[in-house]
């Protein structure tokens, strides 16, 4: 990659203050990694500053852009809409972009089919493995993964912010989804770990934000403006790859996690929804991996983006734009159309909403404020859904909706870094929560909880399970997590066999599965066989998760079919520690 130089400013102009940021040379950075946008801030001593790159913006675009034998990422100043010859530039083949769509999943995940339809080669062979993707290099493909385009971005990420804090940097804290499972959380710390970043902590994006809002509720209750009170925020994040919602009760600088909820829905649903709706015939048009096809859908896209930009504030917007080929979209859109073209994905937003507020056994009128981020909280419909359901006119005006995330993940990196403040602004505390079940395989097929989503982390959870068959001396430990009552609906974080079951009639053997989350939010899993005495008789297997890298869709096939039921384990209705 070619070197880039850097022209870096903060939010303050660093002459005095670098004397205080050259006091924490260890200190994490906080970096929230977007879907389509990205922003990276840091603790200066006595205060977050958001860094800013060469163009004097912080939020920079999420991209990498592949140009003969060399590559530029979004950090060195990815395009906005008032330069549209470079946002062409992006969508002309050469740039891949939604990598935090595409990370870790599957080529049978619905979402990496729906990213067919990006102007850059998206290609799967319906198997369960890892999806091909490539760039269009001097009228090539270009192949690449989603790790290593995210490791190209953090990698001109990390010299943006060495340039400006003038010292090297290695720790680093970064926001995810909520609906992130672990397999994506292993695959965010490899780009990472290729970039040469150490990941300290995965923080869910609401979580950070909530740590964001304790800060500020502590603060007021030092000027003497705050009650010192329990408050209940109801925290509704939507950018363009995720939707997120969680309830976080605040007291003392401590914020704890009562639910999160999340789905892969967000604004690129929303855009997708609107281009089929401006061209019908959208997927037989565009079914080839042609230079026109991809030259078309960036001009259908830039049309798009830009009129759901116009309807956040105006009622309708004209749309007129050549596709080439003799097609042409020109129409009216008003924001009624608009909302009911995506009538379904507000509905999402309302049941993650309403899951949340069920799990957190609280109502509307139990919510204190509402905080409503990213990019998508603009949506006039977004914010009548979120301030209806909570029952209030408006919503919490102390957090810039675009500046939550990263904030949050950099106070937790001066956090977790060790760093006090005289002032108490960094005596905070935030009580994570699991965002969902863990488990295993048993009872011929079905998925049994054993850390149920939202429990407090760290958390250590027993269960116990029997044998299936007479005389079986071995089990299969197939670990999944999920919302699924079926294992297969779940995602496989891996497997392993306990052996030297004493031979018995089934039912007879007791199995002590055992999960343990600890404070870094690492997954271990103990089994064992357990005597009546209630020693287990050795060994007693730890394995920690996940263990599986690439094809894990089909591994949970390949299991079934290796295996069948003869290594199947039974609930047993009790639990060791309920």
């Amino acid at each position: 990659m070619t070197e880039q130089l850097y022209t870096v400013a903060s939010d303050s102009e660093t002459t005095g203050e670098d004397k205080s940021q050259m006091s924490f040379p260890d200190v994490a950075i906080g970096i929230d990694i977007g879907t389509s946008n990205c922003s990276v801030a840091v603790w200066t001593g006595h205060q977050v500053d958001l860094l800013k790159n060469t163009r004097n913006q912080k939020g920079m675009r999420s991209y990498v852009m592949f140009k003969d034998d060399s590559l530029s990422a979004g950090v060195t100043g990815g395009a906005t809409r008032e330069h549209g010859h470079e946002e062409r530039d992006i969508l002309s083949g050469s740039a891949i972009f939604n990598m935090k769509r595409l990370i870790g999943r599957m080529d049978t995940d619905e979402v990496v089919q729906a990213s067919k339809s990006l102007p850059f080669l998206v290609q799967t062979l319906g198997i369960g493995v890892r999806p091909f993707i490539a760039a269009l290099v001097n009228n090539m493909w270009r192949s690449t993964t989603p790790e290593e385009v995210l490791a190209i971005f953090l990698l001109e990420l990390k010299a943006l912010v060495e340039m400006h804090l003038k010292h090297p940097v290695r720790n680093a804290v970064l926001t995810i989804p909520v609906a992130f499972s672990r397999f994506q959380q292993t695959r965010i710390e490899r780009a990472c770990a290729m970039a040469g970043l150490h990941v300290l902590r995965l923080m869910p994006e609401p979580t950070a934000i909530a740590l964001l809002y304790a800060q500020q509720q502590q603060q007021l209750l030092h000027d003497n403006m705050g009650s010192g009170i329990e408050k209940i925020a109801l925290i509704f994040n939507m950018g363009a790859g995720y939707c997120d919602a969680a309830v976080a009760a605040t007291a003392g600088g401590v914020s704890q996690i009562r639910a999160l909820s999340g789905s892969t829905v967000g604004g690129e649903d929303i855009l997708q929804n609107v281009m089929r709706h401006l061209m019908p015939d959208f997927d037989s048009l565009y079914a080839g991996q042609t230079m026109d096809r991809i030259k078309s859908i960036g001009l259908l896209r830039m049309a798009t983006q830009d009129a759901i930009h116009k309807l956040a504030t105006q009622e309708h917007v004209e749309i007129n734009v050549d596709l080439g080929g003799g097609h042409k979209v020109s129409k009216i859109l008003d924001r009624g159309e608009f909302e009911k073209v995506n009538q379904s994905i507000f509905e999402k937003c309302e049941g993650i909403i309403k899951q949340c507020l069920a799990d957190a056994k609280l109502t509307p009128e139990d919510i204190n404020d509402v905080i409503l981020v990213g990019g998508c909280s603009r949506i006039p419909k977004i914010r009548s859904v979120v301030l209806g359901l909570c029952k209030k006119d408006d919503s919490y005006s102390g957090i810039d909706p675009l500046e939550a995330a990263v904030s949050g993940a950099a106070l937790e990196g001066a956090i977790a870094s060790g760093v006090s403040d005289p002032s108490g602004s960094l005596d905070l505390l935030t009580i994570q929560a699991t965002p969902m079940n863990l488990g295993i395989r048993a009872d011929g097929g079905n998925f049994a909880a054993i850390i149920p989503r939202n429990t407090a982390v760290p958390a250590r959870r027993d269960m116990l399970f029997t044998t299936t068959h007479d005389n079986q001396t071995e089990a299969l430990i197939a670990v999944y997590e999920g919302e699924g009552n079926q294992a297969e609906d779940n995602h496989l974080l891996g497997y392993f066999k306990i052996t030297g079951i004493p031979a018995a009639a089934k039912g007879t053997v007791e199995i002590n599965v055992c999960m343990d989350i600890d404070a870094g939010n690492v997954l271990r899993v103990f089994a064992g066989v357990v005597k009546p005495q209630g020693q287990a008789v050795p060994p007693f297997i730890e394995v920690r998760m996940p263990t599986l890298d690439d094809g894990h869709g089909w591994c949970g096939q390949a299991l079934a079919k290796m295996y069948g039921s003869t290594l199947d384990v039974a609930t047993i209705p009790k639990k060791l520690h309920p």
